[in-house]
């Protein structure tokens, strides 16, 4: 299996930006010793990262973490609305 730096790039991703907002990244790049293309596919890569990471993961204390298995393993209680819902044909069925 190839790693993320072997594999080929080969999509493109359009951006247009005001006269300022490339020279700011131009400026960022330079102190970065890079070009402007890898200043932003990597600054783009680890800000998605941070984005999707609360949505991936999260942590826990020791104790919370017990909690949260403790209530994941309780049997679930009676719903009769959702038992309902579940019953109850999709409008396009």
């Amino acid at each position: 299996m190839k790693t993320h730096g072997e594999l080929t790039r080969s999509e493109r991703i359009p951006l247009r930006v005001t006269a300022r907002e490339k020279e700011l990244i131009q400026e960022a790049a330079h102190l970065r010793h890079t070009n402007v293309s890898v200043f932003i596919l990597r600054t783009s890569l680890a800000q998605a990262e941070r984005e999707l990471a609360d949505q991936r993961e999260f942590r826990l204390s020791p104790s919370r973490w017990a909690a949260f298995q403790k209530a994941l393993d309780r049997p679930p209680t009676s719903n009769d609305r959702l038992r309902r819902l579940l019953k109850t044909n999709a409008p396009w069925e």
